[in-house]
């Protein structure tokens, strides 16, 4: 993808000025097809609301970031889960057998975006949705902009059968733990409860796992800045992700 900058020109720039245009980016502007000193000063603008790295420059992370926040989410039949189960900090016990790292046929290294964000920290989440019951990042999407959110909180979410899905851009910052997200990467398992709901569990497939660790692994490779792997449950009081993560092996791959 082109990086557009001051000088840039073209039908890119059009677009990009539409975009920042339907975000409320001040100024507003003329679509002209020209990067002049105004859209400079409006792609400022949106990158500090939206959480990142503040140049001036509209490559990659910021146009997916403008486009994720002017594209409306997918309507849903499936309201977000009771999450109540979650102020629980001793779930339910699981059974873990020991896997190795493997990647998904659908995910590579090369999804992994560059970013001039610096990166600190890893930190794992569930979605809090039920065992054995299908959701998708569409579905976290639509309830995490329910809130008010610009888009999904995290910046990747495993699936079930251990597809990685791409969430939130890497160069943004995320919205998934309170005074935490700043130089952050938010990465969450589909499960976390109970079929039934009513109980926290570590309900990780062993796909899941072997996600979990090849993607660490991979982040860790790309940003040696990463100096930590940690779980929500060690900042805030509740039972997300459900596990111990300075007791899974998943924490060692940033020692």
């Amino acid at each position: 993808m082109t990086l557009l900058k001051i000088g840039s020109k073209g039908e890119a720039v059009r677009e990009l000025q539409r975009q920042l245009n339907k975000a409320a980016a001040v100024p507003t502007l003329g679509v002209d097809g020209n990067f002049g000193d105004k859209t400079d000063k409006a792609v400022r603008h949106i990158q500090q609301r939206l959480g990142l790295v503040v140049d001036g420059k509209a490559g990659t992370n910021t146009l997916k970031a403008l486009k994720q926040l002017n594209t409306p989410a997918k309507p849903t039949a499936r309201p977000e889960p009771d999450k109540s189960a979650m102020a629980s900090t001793s779930p339910a016990a699981v059974a873990s057998a020991a896997v190795g790292a493997k990647a998904p046929a659908n995910f590579t290294a090369a999804n992994i975006l560059d970013t001039t964000r610096k990166l600190i920290e890893i930190i794992l989440h569930c979605t809090a949705t039920p065992e054995g019951k299908h959701f998708t990042v569409d579905d976290v999407r639509a309830w995490h902009k329910q809130r008010g959110f610009s888009d999904v909180g995290y910046h990747f979410l495993i699936y079930p059968d251990g597809r990685i899905m791409l969430g939130r851009p890497l160069g943004q910052i995320g919205s998934h733990v309170q005074g935490h997200n700043t130089g952050t990467i938010g990465i969450a398992y589909f499960g976390g409860l109970t079929s039934d709901s009513k109980t926290a569990k570590d309900t990780r497939t062993p796909e899941q796992k072997a996600s979990t660790l090849w993607l660490v692994g991979q982040l860790k490779k790309k940003f040696p800045t990463i100096a930590k792997v940690t779980g929500h449950n060690q900042y805030a009081n509740k039972a997300c992700p459900c596990f111990k993560v300075p007791n899974d092996p998943v924490s060692k791959l940033a020692a």
